[in-house]
């Protein structure tokens, strides 16, 4: 064959065939030839491929560039062009001395892949595999397992490759069931994945748990039951219920579906049933419930469809075929036809059970309620009022309510129940009461007070509704005989018996239970005798168990019966027992009994009780008795001794309650003594240390009396000295009164004593609350602007804050001197004499002053001038003509008004 001239050597190419003449196998010359000769024809460049492989046929580095090429050439030609061919030919060529290398055989693989050529393929990644060390069969198997996983691959010829696979890498038997499951395979399907469960050494590499291998394996199970045969698939689901608790519903209808696509319904209905009875929660009983459901209601109405479409085919037949035709005689029906027609209409033939479907879906709806209680029961089956419940269910069904209340009381344990456990007793033994049955009415009843429960309480109710059911049927010695019986004190053989055994029941505590000796005594007053009665009540005083109320009541019992001493050593017995404050009934019933059947004839008998019931309570329940107490006095003592009474009150309340108890105390002293007999203890009260409210009120109250007793000076100074508790901005109440008595009884200087006094008390109370940080007052300089913040965050209200700012603001005569601020003056008068001044204030807290004369005002030391406001004289009223009248014809060196600022500063100076 000619060669083209084309792929000779060109004049270019001389020089590279020069050094490949002189050295044949050196790479490095046939790669650098190549390099060169890249932009050539493919042609061409085979032909030095070709060469260079024919002298070095162990290159790897060049049979892949060759190879990379021709895969190239081929990429976009369809895979039956002659190139593939040759391609085909090239790489086993190749691997003749590539045999070795796995990115040949990946490339020669994949390659094969791609051509569809599927026997071919398959040898070739045999020959891969066999080939290739065992370390380097990862890279080779990848390809391979999506070779098989095409479509158009043998499923035979999948499976075995997947087996040979997972003899190489166990651990990827995953995809292997996931092949098998999509391949339809269901039975090695789950063999494979049942076999996974059992080994306890698996791990997936998927990241999935046991769980969901689990579910997984049951939902193939179930839904290809027909197809999977040799696992036994009741005891595989039965598995995954023991085990795996959030998923029992859905197994147990997994189960059950499993035997329904097996056409073994009845199976399935026993399924459902037990699924129903072992769940222990309402949401797995819903979903069963739910399921069974749907399945009855499914079969209800396939039954109907069925014989739905017999009817018409009878119909049919009937019409074509005559009657008097005998049907043995037509040899051309089959067996089953000639059946049918046999023994159609034949009761026992008859297929038209919808009926009994139909009470069975609704038998089955009428019983949720008790299954949903059974599974609240197995939850706890210690739960009482779940017990009640169940009862409830059956209403109307005496003997499933026997059966209940009989499964109960066997299942409940006292000691663990939750609820009282007594109360099932109670209402099994009034099923059979209520039924007419006294004697099996008792027979339980006895057997309840022989249950160890828990709480003597639980005990002493079951005697109580034993004897109330006794009394209900006019049986009363009956009653009053399991009283007697139930109170009982143990034998001292019984109490040792006990003590050996170590586990005290509650039948040894039963002679204690406050309730059932309560029911007794009311019994025993209500049937028995007074002796009888009496005999009780002392049985509980002695067993130290008895109550203020069963004090009262044995007491209000024997006054009943004109036993009034014996009453009063009853209460005297209650009053040594209890303590405050459970004995302040028994001595306020006590001392009422007392003073109402005595009177005046057992006074002294009466006084010693107040006495030592007054010094026995505490000061928060005293107050009632001393009522009392000084209530006797008045009405059979003496009257002084009930004003002592109410004396020593006042002093042994609370301090809430003083007030109204000296209220109490005046109003009976006005009573029994006169008006004039309460000043003592109005003066009493306001110095006995009340709160500044209520002894204002008090002081209120005194100069109402001194005004109605026409001592109106008396008046006005309680008024004065009551002045110094109230303030005039939160309590206008008390000035507004004085104001109004001023105004009826007062002159002009009486009511500007009262003004001067409220201003004083008014600045007293501001000084207290609004006077300047210290720190501020010692600076040299003060700026304004900070003064008037300090003021706001005190509250200081606008106008008060001007006037403090133009006090800030006004000069100063000397350096060294500290400017100060002071308020205005509360009406003080300075009175000037010989060498002497003296304040004159209404206020009782006034600053002393040292004495100052004239001439030393008048000298050429430095003064701090303050701007200030002159008081008008009508302010002053009589006092300002007084000292108008004293500084008469003296020389411009009167003294003048000066305020509270002006005293503080000299008396600063002084110092």
């Amino acid at each position: 064959m000619a060669i083209s001239k084309d792929l000779y050597p060109s004049q270019e190419d001389l020089v590279y065939e020069e050094e490949i003449i002189r050295n044949p196998f050196s790479l490095k010359l046939w790669w650098r030839y190549l390099i060169a000769k890249a932009e050539s024809p493919f042609k061409k460049r085979f032909v030095i491929y070709e060469r260079a492989l024919k002298a070095l046929p162990g290159s790897y580095k060049l049979w892949y560039a060759y190879l990379r090429e021709r895969l190239d050439i081929v990429r976009n030609l369809p895979v039956t062009h002659p190139q593939y061919d040759s391609l085909n030919n090239t790489f086993e060529r190749a691997l003749v001395t590539m045999h070795k290398m796995p990115r040949i055989w990946v490339m020669y693989l994949q390659t094969l892949t791609a051509q569809k050529l599927i026997t071919r393929t398959r040898r070739s990644f045999d020959r891969a595999l066999c080939a290739l060390p065992v370390t380097q069969h990862d890279r080779i198997w990848e390809p391979y397992l999506v070779f098989v996983s095409q479509e158009g691959i043998p499923i035979e010829t999948s499976l075995r490759v997947y087996r040979r696979y997972l003899m190489y890498d166990p651990t990827h038997i995953e995809e292997f069931i996931e092949f098998l499951v999509k391949s339809a395979r269901w039975q090695e399907a789950a063999e494979r994945l049942a076999s996974v469960l059992n080994d306890d050494k698996f791990y997936s590499i998927k990241g999935k748990r046991k769980h969901t291998l689990w579910m997984e394996l049951c939902e193939l199970l179930v839904h290809h039951a027909n197809d999977i045969s040799g696992l036994n698939v009741d005891a595989i689901i039965r598995g995954g219920i023991r085990k795996f608790k959030n998923e029992v519903g859905m197994l147990w209808t997994s189960l059950a579906d499993y035997y329904i696509r097996k056409n073994l319904l009845e199976k399935a209905r026993d399924i459902y049933e037990e699924g129903m009875m072992k769940v222990v929660t309402v949401r797995d009983f819903s979903v069963i419930f739910d399921v069974y459901s749907r399945f009855e209601e499914s079969t209800v109405a396939k039954r109907m469809e069925m014989m739905s479409s017999s009817d018409e085919e009878d119909e049919m037949e009937e019409n074509g075929v005559d009657e008097d035709e005998d049907v043995r005689l037509k040899f051309s029906l089959s067996v089953k036809e000639l059946q049918r027609k046999i023994l159609n209409g034949f009761w026992l033939n008859d297929d038209n059970d919808v009926d009994l479907r139909l009470a069975r879906l609704e038998e089955l709806m009428n019983r949720r309620p008790a299954l949903a209680n059974s599974v609240l029961l197995r939850q706890n089956p210690h739960n009482v009022e779940q017990w009640h419940r169940r009862v409830k269910i059956f209403e109307g069904d005496a003997a499933k309510q026997i059966l209940t209340y009989t499964e109960a009381v066997r299942t409940v344990d006292p000691m663990k129940a939750v609820g009282k456990p007594h109360t099932l007793w109670v209402a099994f033994a009034k099923l059979y009461e209520n039924h007419k049955d006294l004697i099996n009415t008792r027979v339980i009843l006895d057997k309840a007070v022989q249950v160890n429960y828990k709480n003597v309480d639980h005990l002493a109710s079951v005697w109580c509704e034993w004897a109330e059911m006794e009394l209900r049927h006019k049986n009363f010695k009956g009653a009053l005989e399991l009283m007697r019986r139930a109170t009982a004190v143990p034998t001292a053989e019984v109490r040792r018996k006990v003590a050996t055994d170590g586990n005290e029941p509650v039948q040894m505590k039963l002679h204690k239970s406050l309730r059932l000796w309560s029911f007794y005594v009311d019994l025993e007053e209500s049937l028995g005798t007074l002796a009888s009665t009496k005999a009780v009540y002392e049985k509980i005083l002695d067993l130290r168990i008895a109550t203020p109320q069963i004090i009262l009541n044995y007491a209000y019992l024997l006054e009943e019966n004109k036993y009034f001493e014996d009453a009063f050593k009853v209460y005297e017995r209650g009053v040594k027992i209890f303590k405050y404050p459970h004995v302040k009934d028994i001595w306020v019933t006590y001392l009422t009994k007392f003073v109402k059947r005595y009177g005046r004839t057992k006074l002294e008998r009466a006084r010693e009780l107040f006495e030592h019931a007054v010094s026995m309570a505490p000061s928060d329940a005293v107050r009632t008795l001393y009522l009392q107490y000084a209530k006797l006095e008045e009405d059979y003592g003496l009257a002084k001794r009930a004003m002592k009474v109410y004396e020593e009150a006042t002093k042994k309340v609370p301090e809430a309650q003083k007030l109204e108890m000296y209220l109490i105390y005046i109003s009976r002293a006005a009573e029994i003594f006169g008006v004039p007999r309460t000043r003592e203890i109005y003066e009493q009260a306001i110095e006995s240390g009340l709160p500044d409210k209520d002894v204002e009120m008090m002081c209120l109250k005194f100069a109402e009396l001194e005004r109605s007793l026409g001592e109106i000076d008396r008046a006005r100074s309680v008024y004065k000295y009551a002045s110094q508790f109230a303030d005039p901005r939160s309590d206008p109440e008390f000035w507004n009164k004085w104001h109004e008595f001023e105004v009826q009884h007062g002159n002009e200087d009486t009511y500007r004593e009262m003004l001067r006094i409220k201003r004083s008390v008014s600045a007293s109370y501001s000084q207290t609350h609004f006077i300047l940080p210290e720190n501020m007052m010692l600076k040299d300089k003060i700026d304004v602007e900070e003064a008037k913040d300090e003021l706001k965050k005190a509250g200081l209200p606008e106008d008060e804050m001007a006037a403090l700012e133009r006090q800030l603001m006004a000069p100063t005569s000397t350096t060294d001197a500290v400017r100060r601020v002071g308020f205005v003056s509360a009406g003080v008068i300075s009175q000037s004499g010989a060498n002497e001044g003296k304040p004159v204030t209404g206020n009782g807290e006034e600053i002393e002053l040292p004495d100052e004369s004239d001439d030393d005002e008048s000298d050429g030391e430095d003064q701090i001038e303050i701007a200030q406001k002159e008081v008008p004289a009508a302010v002053f009223g009589g006092l300002a003509r007084k000292r108008d009248e004293e500084t008469e014809g003296d020389e411009g060196g009167a003294a003048k008004s000066l305020g509270a600022l002006e005293r503080i500063k000299r008396q600063k100076l002084a110092q």
